[in-house]
Order: structure tokens, then C-alpha cells, then sequence
């Protein structure tokens, strides 16, 4: 990753495999804050298991840089086991949820407001 400076600015630049540079347009702050607001989740904290990394997806031509934010959340299979259900969700350079991903079982599954 290389900053660049332009005028009075600062962009962050990182190289794909493809050889071609682009800008990080949204910082990871921002990336988290939209997927948690997607998955109905209050705050993303590293030391309870929820990471948030920077990835190349596509190939070739197609390449780009997307935030994927991976975590666990507290749920209740038939509303009464309770399990650890991993969730995770990929946001776009653009600041667009691309996907969100749960469990097979999910829909089986109530997830507290937390």
C-alpha cells in the first residue's frame, strides 16, 4: 500500500495481482460501520472475535478491493439452544454490502438484538 499526494490530499493506493494500482476509496471504519448496520450488529471489537480485512476479489480485468468483516453472533436454534452462529458480510470499495453470508441453519435460528 502507497500513499500518493495530490494537491492538498492524500490517496491511498495498493497494487492488484493484475498489475494495476487503485485507490481505497472507504476506509475500514466506514466498511465495518455499514456491514454491522446490514447484520444488525451495535460494534465490531477484535478481541471478541470479529475481523474486518481489506481483500482482492475478482480476477483479471475483473479484480477489485472489497472489506469482508467476519464475526459471531449469540443465537437460539427453535428459540431454545443456544449456539455461536458465524456471520460475515463483503462491502465494495463503493461503500455496498456485495453479500452477506450465515449459516445453513440460520433460518432456524433467532438472533437478539444486540
Amino acid at each position: 500500500m502507497t500513499q500518493e499526494q495530490v494537491g492538498e490530499k492524500i490517496k491511498l493506493m495498493t497494487q492488484l495481482k493484475n498489475g494495476k494500482n487503485v485507490e481505497v476509496k472507504i476506509m475500514p471504519d466506514v466498511a465495518s460501520e455499514t456491514a454491522l448496520e446490514k447484520l444488525r450488529l451495535k460494534n465490531c471489537v477484535e478481541s471478541e472475535g470479529c475481523l474486518i480485512e481489506l481483500k482482492e476479489v475478482g480476477q483479471g480485468e475483473d479484480a477489485k478491493l472489497s472489506y469482508e468483516l467476519k464475526t459471531q453472533r449469540q443465537s437460539k436454534i427453535f428459540g431454545l439452544f443456544k449456539a455461536r452462529m458465524k456471520v460475515e458480510a463483503q462491502v465494495a470499495e463503493t461503500g455496498e454490502v456485495l453479500r452477506t453470508g450465515k449459516p445453513w441453519w440460520a433460518f432456524l435460528a433467532t438472533e437478539p438484538a444486540e
